[in-house]
């Protein structure tokens, strides 16, 4: 349900999706700078990064009602894809779980961008 308004809608349901995706990736990014291996996970923190910052723009292109977002949100989708690919990549429970996030919030965004 948004803010201003009563009903909820898909629009609602990708932007709750990206709020917890974006979470996700930073929480990662901090676990992931805590780990032995950090050099080994420079792209997946890279990653991480892009895929929080296209959650977050994501956000508020929809809080907006913008003429773009269903553009960036299928871009959105893309992103959290390859985030979950290179998170799959180590098998930590940090990296699990996120990647996993990103698949849900991926499969989120590409229902509001058709």
């Amino acid at each position: 349900m948004g803010v201003l308004s009563a009903s909820p809608t898909n629009m609602d349901n990708c932007i709750d999706a990206c709020v917890k995706c974006a979470r996700a990736c930073e929480e990662c990014t901090t676990a992931c700078l805590q780990e032995p291996d950090v050099q080994a996970r420079v792209h997946c923190i890279q990653t991480l990064n892009d895929c929080a910052e296209s959650c977050l723009q994501a956000i508020a292109y929809m809080a907006r009602n913008s003429a773009l977002s269903q553009q960036h949100c299928q871009l959105c989708a893309a992103i959290c894809e390859t985030c979950a690919i290179e998170c799959e990549k180590f098998q930590d429970a940090h990296c699990q779980e996120c990647a996993k996030i990103c698949r849900e919030c991926a499969e989120v965004c590409r229902m509001m961008a058709s």
